[in-house]
């Protein structure tokens, strides 16, 4: 790496970029790609950080490696320093602060602040780029969208307007920037990528969701800490690390290599036992299907599964893999079967074992319902929003419902689902001081041990395709399907799948994939991707009637072809 120094700036040259680090105001130029603003603001729970002095950069040089620490003088902290860390193949952007506080809003490249010159407010990094790509699924669907329209890559979000971009939660913090325009709503250009990855573990995202925030030809990248973590004397952010590369899959690899190379990711291949690659059958599709009138959840029926199930037996397929979806179980939280719906459960998961068959629970990450408030996540009037797993009651009550529906009824894992629902509020109160997307990881972590000590080759679904969950999933699923382009046009299902599927599996390269099915557009959509699912993972079915959007149905011929395409017959 090659550094030459003017009475301006500093420049390198590394082989792989071109920066010049200015000597005379917090920015560096990224020949090409961007101007990053060396500003951050690290907001607490007693107000905003702004920064009303920026001082020269310091350059230290070691190791192969060229430190730049930019100090900045804040309303919020004793000290506060920028630091650029430049290698011969990436650069590192991170803020460090000194005092005490507990975290709100902290951004990097930007912040508040008044300048020397007297300029005052909020800056951004100037993008050159033209294209963003995001790792999460988001409506309108957009793989690459103009570098104009924000991201989140978050664990907090549902179906309501400016919320649905948790399908993936959380997603890999990646993002890729790209010089071209995208040219369709799942089309990823060609050419060359500049990714930008946040390099934490578990431990360090307490944050519940990373926004990328462009306006005006500018952006900052946003972590919101929600006021839930406190610091104590010091204090460094995650870093941003830049590298190039040649598409966005390899800057998800490079973000996992990244991760499991500073010991924040496992490398670990998990044991996979046979019958989690056979084909699945789950009943949701087939529930809304049924529903005239009634809600789905109503049709999880036991006499309903079986006459699924028989039919299509009739036409070769019999699923290796039988998931009873919502809602089998009395309460959500405890999880007791409805007898009403499902009599005698354990008899009937004890027939499907003699079939060669297995058995799996779809689970609502985070429900409240059913559970004492001492043991939940509450709001400012002490009521319920969410199960609380830094709670030690909470958690033996997760073991115990494990010994009940892996161990007494004879189940073989769990459906994972609504991890998005991630409690997020200032004033929720926990039992612990873990908050964000480390909470959740401890919710998934309480339950695959209960999971994997009751019955080791217990199956854990989630929809959770960042690097650090390897440890506490076995098979990502690919979640919900959405339907249209920001010019309101459908996007077909095997579109919007596959660019899933590159994501999970550049995330989690060891991880069974759980291809998903619903909901589907229409009958052609459907058959067009029961064809394509063999290549894109583990074959799930969720139809066996109807489509329940367009009503249309579906033949026995149309269930000979699944048949045949899954090699079932």
């Amino acid at each position: 790496m090659r550094i030459t120094t003017t009475d301006t700036a500093y420049h390198l040259d590394s082989g792989h970029y071109h920066l010049t680090v200015s000597r005379t105001d917090p920015s560096a130029e990224l020949v090409g790609w961007m101007t990053l603003n060396l500003l951050a603001s690290v907001g607490t729970s007693g107000g905003r950080d702004e920064t009303y002095e920026t001082l020269p950069p310091v350059l230290v040089e070691r190791d192969g490696r060229a430190v730049f620490d930019f100090p900045q003088r804040s309303t919020q902290w004793d000290s506060k320093v920028v630091r650029l860390t430049c290698t011969p193949e990436t650069i590192e952007l991170e803020v460090r602060v000194e005092g005490d506080g507990v975290l709100g809003d902290v951004t990097l490249m930007g912040g508040r602040a008044v300048l020397n010159t007297r300029a005052a407010g909020t800056f951004r990094s100037a993008i050159h780029a033209r294209g963003v790509f995001s790792p999460t699924p988001a409506h309108p669907v957009r793989v690459v969208r103009p570098v104009s329209a924000a991201v989140a890559l978050t664990v907090v979000g549902d179906a309501a307007p400016g919320r649905l971009h948790a399908v993936f939660s959380p997603p890999p913090l990646v993002l890729a920037f790209c010089k071209d325009e995208p040219a369709g709503a799942t089309a990823v250009p060609e050419g060359d990528w500049l990714a930008a990855s946040v390099r934490a573990g578990i431990a360090a995202m307490t944050f519940t969701e990373l926004t990328y925030e462009p306006v005006d030809g500018g952006t900052l990248l946003r972590f919101d800490y929600e006021c839930h973590t406190e610091v104590r004397g010091s204090w460094t952010s995650p870093a941003v690390v830049f590298r190039a590369a040649s598409s966005p899959w390899e800057a998800i690899s490079r973000h996992r290599a990244d991760l499991v190379e500073h010991g924040l990711a496992p490398d670990t291949v998990p044991e996979r036992a046979g019958w989690w690659s056979e084909p699945i059958f789950c009943g949701w599709g087939a529930q809304c299907a049924r529903a005239d009138g009634v809600s789905p959840v109503e049709l999880s029926r036991r006499d309903l599964y079986d006459e699924w199930l028989a039919k299509l037996e009739e036409h070769g397929i019999v699923p290796g893999t039988i998931v009873i979806d919502d809602r089998w179980q009395l309460t959500y939280g405890d999880c007791e079967p409805d007898a009403a719906k499902w009599p005698q459960l354990r008899e009937w998961i004890a027939g499907r074992h003699a079939r060669g068959q297995r058995v799996l629970l779809w689970w609502r990450a985070w429900s409240a319902d059913g559970l004492p408030p001492e043991e939940c996540v509450t709001d400012a009037g002490g009521r319920p929003v969410a199960a609380d797993p830094s709670n030690p009651a909470y958690r033996r009550r997760v073991h115990a419902i494990m010994r009940r529906l892996l161990g007494d009824l004879g189940a073989d894992g769990l459906k994972v689902d609504f991890t998005q629902w991630c409690p997020s509020g200032t004033h929720l109160k926990t039992y612990g001081s873990t908050w964000g997307i480390a909470l959740l990881h401890e919710l998934l972590t309480t339950m695959y041990a209960a999971a994997k000590r009751v019955k080791p080759d217990a199956l854990m679904i989630t929809h959770t395709p960042h690097p650090a969950f390897a440890d506490v999933s076995d098979m990502i699923r690919l979640n919900d399907v959405l339907e249209y382009d920001a010019r309101g046009d459908l996007v077909p299902a095997v579109d919007q799948l596959r660019y899933r599927h590159a994501v999970a599996t550049h995330a989690l390269p060891h991880h069974l994939i759980d291809t998903d099915q619903w909901p589907m557009p229409s009958r052609a959509d459907w058959l067009a991707y029961a064809q394509a699912q063999p290549d894109l993972g583990v074959p799930a079915l969720y139809y066996v009637e109807r489509i329940d959007n367009t009503l249309e149905p579906i033949s026995g011929a149309d269930l000979d072809q699944v048949a045949a395409w899954w090699g079932l017959r």
